[in-house]
């Protein structure tokens, strides 16, 4: 296989695992891929750092951005606000727990 070909196929493998909402980790065990050589890939065919397709998630992480206080209410401890505008509030070591559970669910 060429290295063109190769790209290809992985370059394919990376989009089917954006479409399949599963984690990377998991897409590679699915199709009995080798994880590491998965995110090698992934990085060598990512956009252009800057590029509007850089800017969206693919590892599954979303960008944090610190607010300050200017017209926000005052929150005790954490606040993580989704996309779509959905908040979860009140977040500290007691029930950080919580967090993982409420995403694990989205």
């Amino acid at each position: 296989m060429t290295s063109t070909e190769r790209a290809h196929v992985w370059q394919q493998h990376i989009t089917d695992w954006e479409a399949s909402g599963v984690s990377g980790s998991a897409y590679c065990k699915q199709q009995s891929l080798v994880y590491h050589q998965f995110v090698y890939w992934r990085q060598k065919l990512a956009p252009p750092e800057g590029s509007p397709k850089q800017d969206q998630a693919a590892t599954g992480f979303a960008r944090v951005v610190s607010v300050s206080g200017a017209g926000i209410g005052r929150v005790d401890g954490l606040a993580v606000v989704l996309p779509g505008g959905v908040s979860i509030t009140g977040l500290h070591a007691g029930n950080i727990e919580l967090l993982g559970a409420v995403l694990r669910q989205l």
